[in-house]
């Protein structure tokens, strides 16, 4: 059968004249003919195929539909996210597209779009509206699936995608970026003029314009560099003498060695701090510190008590106790660390912020991770990891 492209396109600009945020990511689209497909499905490139039959049968709205619905894979980047997903959950990539849908339909069902029938919604395995996909995926029950939107869904290539017809030209992963973000912002201000838009769609806009870093991981990334770092430091040792030794006959040369640093986590224990906040942040510095081999007599946990300007040396959360005071000085905690009898390569500091910080840098790397959506900005020489409470 001949694909009607003039019903098709015409269901293009139906949806991209209805919701103009997303033309630019609608027109970057390149139809595919393809008998393989059973209706609609793209790929990572940003190709759309088509079945002709599909077409046929089908009415424009539902086909306008239809469009959104594959355009919000690619805009979700959800074959980017599929392939963070445990490897079990990326080989069941038919159960991982229909997660997907759920994540896009409830919203294009918010906005009144026609969905053609058989279409898959959350509420139809008892699951809430306006979840991830991820989310959806660890909750759905067992079913037969036959759902598959291709590659550009959950990122494994499907059987129409192999061998493209006519050297149909992609889109790129950087211009895949800037569409997203052109995208992103002109619902920003379609919702400015308007003040209407999904609430899926809203939440993406977001986070496209203004990510939201995992605060564990910046956490961990910035413990991890400043532990290479120290730990770059080399020293001479004749505990174990140079190789080159042997080629001097009576005399023993000294090898080069990388020790490993010691680290002093300095914790605010003021009535302030939150208990789970301090354990969550602790178990993260601790872990990463194990990860790169640093631990036993090498860490240090000081808990700092600011009323009674007194320093304890714990060696688990279980030891941690939180005082009742209003006052804190973080300082006294620093000063204490650098005053202990191995002097630590890496101060890293656990606190709500809300205390006076050293007039200069130590002579050692300091890391603070400001507990608390209100925590006050560090000095600019301190690396800041942020942690909500």
């Amino acid at each position: 059968m001949t694909l009607d492209t003039t019903k098709l396109l015409a269901a293009r600009y139906r949806a991209a004249a209805d919701r103009p945020y997303l033309a630019s990511a609608l027109y970057a689209l390149t139809v595919v003919p393809s008998d393989e497909v059973p209706t609609m499905g793209v790929d990572r490139h940003w190709r759309c195929y088509v079945s002709p039959a599909f077409v046929e049968r089908t009415p424009v709205a539902e086909l306008a539909a239809v469009w959104v619905h594959e355009v919000a894979h690619l805009l979700r980047d959800h074959h980017g996210r599929a392939a963070m997903l445990p490897a079990q959950d990326q080989r069941d990539r038919l159960r991982a597209n229909v997660a997907q849908d759920c994540e896009i339909n409830d919203d294009l069902v918010a906005d009144g779009l026609p969905l053609p029938a058989g279409r898959v919604e959350p509420r139809l395995f008892g699951l809430p509206e306006g979840q991830l996909f991820e989310v959806y995926l660890r909750a759905l029950p067992p079913f037969p699936v036959t759902h598959d939107c291709g590659s550009g869904a959950h990122g494994q290539p499907a059987p129409w995608e192999s061998g493209v017809r006519g050297g149909a030209p992609g889109v790129g992963t950087v211009e895949a970026e800037a569409l997203r973000r052109y995208t992103a912002e002109a619902m920003r201000a379609h919702v400015r003029a308007r003040g209407t838009l999904p609430g899926g769609w809203k939440r993406w806009a977001e986070e496209v314009l203004e990510p939201v870093v995992d605060w564990r991981q910046a956490l961990a990334g910035a413990v991890r560099e400043a532990a290479a770092w120290a730990s770059g430091a080399l020293d001479y040792t004749y505990r174990r003498p140079s190789r080159r030794s042997a080629a001097l006959r009576g005399v023993v040369l000294p090898s080069l060695r990388r020790p490993l640093p010691h680290v002093a986590i300095v914790i605010d224990t003021s009535g302030s701090m939150g208990e789970r906040e301090i354990a969550a942040a602790l178990a993260e510095v601790t872990g990463v510190l194990r990860e790169v081999g640093i631990r036993g007599n090498r860490v240090t946990v000081l808990a700092c008590d600011a009323d009674v300007q007194a320093v304890s040396r714990v060696t688990s959360t279980g030891q941690i106790t939180l005082s009742g005071g209003g006052g804190t000085d973080m300082r006294v905690g620093i000063a204490a660390a650098l005053a202990g009898r191995e002097r630590p390569d890496i101060i890293v500091v656990l606190t709500d912020g809300h205390t006076p910080w050293p007039e200069e840098s130590p002579s050692c790397r300091l890391v603070a991770a400001l507990v608390g959506p209100s925590a006050p900005a560090a000095p600019p020489w301190v690396e800041t990891v942020r942690v909500p409470g």
